[in-house]
């Protein structure tokens, strides 16, 4: 079978069904863009809970002679037997990944350079009101809380600060988005796999008489099929285009406006996107090739 027969069939395809070209050019576009939206906002929400989780630590509170928690003034400060105990459990403890150590001077100075600019709380403050800890950095930060349960309560430790109350209604807010995100990218291939087959069927409807006549001087399956085929690539490609440029306009409306007022947060980097847009492209070429393959076999029996 010639090139040249098929792409010149091809080109016959597309110029006289124009309407149903872009139809499912349109049907492509919107279908994909809807997954590429649900791909962008899953792969952000990755990023930033990715970085907010390598920021999660449980401190360790220690009692010394100034703490005034009830559980200090029952059990006194922590002798240097119990704190070695308590770094021995928690370094022995799978979860955790390294235990830091902060003396009350250190962690007075830390104080100091962190309120310098409230010179009144730190004249105030004496060395010794604020404690020694533990600061431990976790493997997995989901698994903060079997830390804290393992240590709170126990002698010479005062409190325990595990980041729940700050970053667990934030971690749940992330989780519920990035759901909504995947759902969101179903809905949108399952439309792309609805409408584009609809788009071609009519598409090979109206050239049903063509493909019969085609059939009964002998043409093969793949002489047939092969013009729909490509035309199923080329108009799943320029859908998968226009998605992608609406995906590149969100990360660059997301860089203008957004991520100015959000210095702190991790945003989706431009290779990410690049590798959204593929899967645009990929799978607008793929859905229109098997939309047009599967629709076109009915009539390939006359």
């Amino acid at each position: 079978m010639r090139l040249s027969f098929i792409f010149s069939e091809m080109w016959i395809g597309l110029r006289r069904n124009v309407t149903m070209t872009l139809g499912v050019l349109v049907t492509t576009a919107v279908a994909l863009t809807l997954l590429g939206v649900g791909l962008f906002i899953w792969a952000q929400v990755n990023s930033m809970q990715d970085f907010w989780y390598n920021k999660v630590e449980v401190t360790v509170y220690l009692c010394g002679k100034q703490t005034q928690t009830s559980t200090c003034q029952q059990s006194g400060a922590i002798t240097p037997q119990q704190q070695s105990q308590l770094k021995s459990q928690l370094e022995s403890m799978p979860q955790v990944q390294h235990v830091y150590y902060e003396s009350e001077a250190q962690a007075y100075q830390r104080f100091r350079d962190q309120f310098k600019t409230s010179p009144v709380l730190v004249e105030n403050t004496r060395e010794g009101e604020v404690p020694a800890s533990f600061r431990v950095k976790l493997k997995d930060p989901t698994k903060y809380a079997v830390v804290t349960s393992a240590v709170q309560g126990r002698p010479g430790v005062s409190t325990v600060y595990d980041f729940r109350a700050v970053l667990g209604k934030f971690f749940n807010i992330l989780n519920s988005v990035r759901n909504g995100a995947l759902l969101l990218a179903g809905f949108g291939l399952l439309a792309a796999l609805l409408l584009i087959g609809n788009t071609i069927r009519l598409a090979a409807f109206s050239r049903r008489r063509e493909t019969g006549i085609m059939r009964l001087v002998g043409a093969s399956n793949f002489a047939i099929q092969m013009p729909f085929l490509m035309e199923g690539a080329i108009t799943g490609f320029l859908g998968g285009a226009v998605a992608s440029s609406a995906v590149y306009g969100l990360k660059a409306l997301v860089d203008w406006k957004i991520r100015p007022a959000f210095l702190t947060f991790a945003f989706l980097g431009w290779g990410s996107v690049h590798l959204i847009v593929v899967v645009l492209l990929v799978v607008g070429v793929l859905l229109s090739m098997l939309s047009s393959f599967f629709t076109i076999r009915r009539y390939l029996h006359v």
